[in-house]
């Protein structure tokens, strides 16, 4: 049986190309070799590599035009053309038909590229008469939907390891379809979904099969990259996250010596970068310092670089971890700070100190450590102030800021008893500002969002010395995307307004609000740069009134 697993392209106004690596169907293939051996398994990965197109703005976001109306070329821009990456749909069709599976199953991991993935379902089926699954977060979160669309036969929620070895195992005539763990299908006019049941233990699912990926298409500054998993699920409960819903409650972790056999065998295989992908990655720390130790014993030289773009919980990380990850190749931290509001990190169930934060933050720099903090905007049950707060607090920090407006996941419990259509499924990605309401407006989120590139803009600037807001604005700066920022800067001080650099010169951002932005610069008070210089920031209105009067 010839079995083709799809990554399917995606259309949005960026693309993350670096945390594109389809370690899920990867999963699957090894799965599929280990416990139904003889099948011919293909990846198709139609979406990294392939380029970009700009296409069409789906309707359901027209509404952002008015935010994002021109092609800025300033440190502070925004968004603007929407774009499909990846292969156009009609070569993938044309792949799949030059293929002939017999059988073929689509990843749908994000909410909001779910048309996507159906496209590629109804371009199969317009070659092929073939079984269609898809699976993946989407899938779990929202089964009915999906498996309604005409051209889905079959849907698997969950962990897709086990399930998927049983499906074959059903069309191959050796087991009956309602013993097929995890299924959903069609009977008649009918949906059927069968029980969700655990997983292979997690020893005995096998190492991503990375075989078909070239070394050369996943890469982080030119070094070949692996994704790699070390643990399924997570032991916290956060409102805004649907993790259990593909990964189940129980979190469970690989063993030390199994992780670093797979690791040996990337480093073989030529891979330098290893990025963790897990939803907690060193919730278990003892474990994680004797992989840190191991690692260290065998690259003494950082021969490895290690990184971890889903983020790490800072509240298990001391300083004895710290400066074990750093020995054993990390150079930067991404951290979820979401709020510094203890009353939003309560309702969102985030089990996090800010005394740990700081002083995970101040250690990490100590070290070397890059550090990136993420912060959500326009959480429902946050206040504009509480923003203003996080982003003000964070700002003095020397840590980049990574903000992300907040949008509901289908089953998430921040979203249980919500009706959410396909209007909201298109709406659920972070360029779409799609949720506001008393507390916060659109306007509010878009600015707090700009806010955070001018903020990031001074953080790297980074003075050889302390220094004043009046000097880092007279200061010679020799880039030229600096001096524009800086000239940018000059104006919002003196005319309260923001200007978006365009092709024949300068237009006003009307829909950014300079009084919100001022206010989190006065709270900040001083703005840590990442090399550990401070820009004072305390005398704003006394600096915006020599800029008016020059």
């Amino acid at each position: 049986m010839k079995i083709l697993l799809i990554q399917p392209p995606v259309e949005d106004f960026y693309d993350t190309d670096i945390r594109l690596q389809p370690i899920g169907l990867s999963y699957l293939k090894a799965a599929l070799d280990k416990y139904v051996p003889g099948q011919q398994v293909v990846i198709r990965d139609y979406h990294t590599g392939h380029g970009r197109q700009t296409v069409r703005m789906p309707n359901e976001l027209e509404y952002l035009k008015a935010y994002y109306p021109v092609a800025d070329k300033s440190p502070f821009s925004g968004f603007h053309q929407y774009y499909h990456f990846g292969m156009p749909f009609a070569d993938i069709e044309q792949d799949i038909a030059d293929l002939k599976p017999d059988i073929v199953g689509i990843s749908a991991l994000f909410t909001a590229y779910f048309r996507e993935a159906l496209e590629v379902a109804d371009r199969v089926k317009r070659q092929l008469k073939i079984p269609v699954i898809l699976g993946g977060s989407h899938v779990s979160a929202a089964p009915r939907s999906v498996l309604s669309h005409p051209s889905v036969d079959y849907i698997i929620r969950g962990e897709g390891e086990r399930p998927l070895v049983e499906l074959i195992a059903n069309l191959q005539g050796r087991r009956a379809i309602e013993q097929v763990s995890n299924l959903g299908y069609k009977r008649g006019t009918a949906m059927v979904f069968n029980a969700v049941q655990d997983n292979y233990a997690i020893d005995d699912i096998p190492a991503a099969d990375l075989s078909e990926l070239p070394l050369t298409k996943y890469t982080l500054g030119a070094k070949p990259l692996a994704f790699m998993i070390t643990s399924r699920s997570c032991p916290h409960k956060c409102t805004f996250c649907s993790v259990h819903t593909t990964f189940g409650k129980t979190y469970r972790r690989r063993g030390v010596d199994n992780v670093l056999e797979e690791i040996r065998e990337r480093y073989r295989q030529g891979y330098r970068v290893i990025d963790f992908e897990d939803d907690n990655l060193t919730f278990y720390q003892q474990e994680f310092k004797q992989l840190c130790r191991s690692l260290i014993k065998e690259y003494p030289n950082r021969e490895l670089e290690l990184v971890a773009m889903n983020g790490i919980s800072y509240l298990s990380l001391d300083d004895e971890l710290l400066q074990l990850m750093w020995r054993a190749g990390f150079s930067q931290l991404n951290l979820a700070l979401v709020s510094s509001d203890k009353t939003v990190r309560n309702t969102t169930k985030r089990p996090h100190t800010l005394e740990r934060y700081v002083n995970v933050v101040h250690k990490a720099h100590e070290l070397g450590l890059g550090i990136v903090s993420y912060q959500i905007l326009g959480l429902p049950t946050e206040s504009l102030d509480s923003m203003v707060q996080t982003l003000a607090f964070n700002s003095r920090l020397p840590v980049l800021l990574g903000a992300s407006p907040f949008y509901r996941i289908p089953s998430s419990p921040i979203a249980q008893g919500l009706w959410m259509d396909e209007t909201d499924f298109i709406a659920a990605r972070l360029t779409a500002m799609g949720v506001e309401g008393a507390a916060v407006s659109r306007p509010e989120i878009y600015t707090l969002f700009i806010t955070t590139r001018i903020i990031n803009f001074l953080k790297g600037l980074n003075p050889a010395h302390d220094l004043g807001l009046n000097d880092a604005l007279n200061a010679q700066w020799a880039e030229p995307r600096t001096r524009l920022g800086i000239q940018l800067l000059k104006q919002l001080l003196n005319e309260n307004t923001l200007y978006f650099s365009v092709s024949n010169g300068l237009l006003a951002n009307k829909l950014f609000q300079a009084g919100l932005f001022f206010n989190i610069v006065e709270q900040a008070n001083t703005i840590g740069c990442l090399n550990g210089s401070v820009i004072d920031v305390s005398d704003i209105e006394r600096v915006r009134a020599e800029v008016s009067a020059a």
